[in-house]
């Protein structure tokens, strides 16, 4: 079986296994306090450029998702996001069973525009019921999106300035942020994602780590007593120094966004060569999630000998499949598919 479900299938890049071997014996402090995290964390802060940047480092996506919103978030308030967000649809309600609610807007290829917060934080404010109403009080955004799409730095700017504008934080999900560091199509830097967001994260989990999120507050003030929230929702790890290792390595040697290249070369192989062969596809991805549109007969074949995910049906024969690249694929599993389609 050759799988393309999702980007973190394999363990974890070898210069991370490596560094962590080397490191099994040695004796530190918990819970993040480590030499290790704190050799992260100035990596990560030299490279998006703010010495001033709170760093943590929390086990998983969906925890780290959590974790930030709710300590965002006033108790009557909710987060602004894309219908199809992460949070929104693949987080088992996690956001809601914090007590906040998700706010979700109509998606464009996965995007929101800043138009579209500007007339919800605008609409909320000028209702006459506005009291009686859950209250937008953040933007969540995903770089890349779900649908493997990027904003631009010029729409990534204009949601930042309405954010900044309306005194309401502008969190990015990063759990693919590399990927879309790495691709082509991008016209941002970490350094810019930094200077537009007020907190973001760089993805580990699904960028070659084992496990594991680097949370970057660029507004300070707002990580006031963050490790209180960490603790809280779960998602700091006793043996923390397992994270700064791993983040520690990412972030050597531009390790992070070369093996995401990886993934983005593999991708556009699969994507070329589905198009050469007349494949449509349900949207133009210019980062390793591939969503071709395939008849239902050839999806069931594939199921013998390929792992993928079904996405959403097109018509009553055809439907759309996910496939995903990963740091970790090989050239002859890519080769392999196209044979086979």
């Amino acid at each position: 079986m050759i799988r393309f479900d999702c980007v973190y299938l394999e363990g974890c890049l070898p210069e991370i296994l490596e560094r962590l071997t080397a490191s099994n014996l040695e004796q530190t402090v918990g819970y993040g306090e480590d030499a290790h995290c704190a050799a992260a964390r100035g990596k990560i802060k030299e490279a998006v450029g703010r010495s001033d940047a709170e760093v943590h480092f929390l086990v998983g996506g969906t925890q780290t998702n959590t974790t930030v919103i709710s300590s965002l978030l006033k108790p009557y308030q909710g987060v602004v996001c894309a219908a199809s967000g992460h949070i929104n649809v693949h987080e088992t309600g996690a956001i809601e069973h914090g007590g906040h609610k998700v706010l979700a807007l109509p998606a464009t290829s996965g995007k929101i525009t800043a138009a579209q917060v500007e007339e919800t934080f605008a609409g909320h404010r000028d209702d006459a019921n506005h009291e009686h109403m859950v209250q937008p009080g953040m933007v969540y955004i995903s770089y890349s999106t779900e649908l493997g799409t990027l904003y631009s730095k010029a729409e990534l700017t204009a949601i930042s300035e309405v954010c900044r504008r309306w005194q309401r934080p502008l969190f990015i999900d990063g759990a693919r942020l590399g990927y879309g560091l790495a691709s082509p199509a991008s016209d941002l830097t970490l350094k810019e994602v930094a200077a537009l967001a007020d907190v973001f994260y760089i993805g580990g989990t699904k960028q070659g780590a084992l496990f594991g999120e680097a949370v970057v507050f660029c507004n300070p003030a707002l990580a006031h007593e963050f490790r209180y929230h960490i603790k809280q929702n779960g998602g700091m790890l006793a043996k923390g120094r397992l994270l700064g290792i791993q983040f520690e390595t990412l972030f050597t040697d531009d390790l992070y966004l070369r093996a995401a290249k990886h993934a983005i070369d593999e991708a556009f192989r699969l994507r070329d060569g589905l198009r050469a062969k007349g494949y449509a596809f349900l949207c133009d991805s210019p980062t390793n999630q591939q969503f071709p549109i395939l008849e239902d007969s050839q999806i069931e074949a594939l199921r013998a000998d390929f792992g993928f995910e079904f996405w959403q049906r097109i018509d009553a024969t055809h439907s759309a499949v996910r496939f995903c690249t990963s740091w970790a694929t090989r050239p002859d599993a890519v080769d392999a598919l196209l044979a086979a389609l």
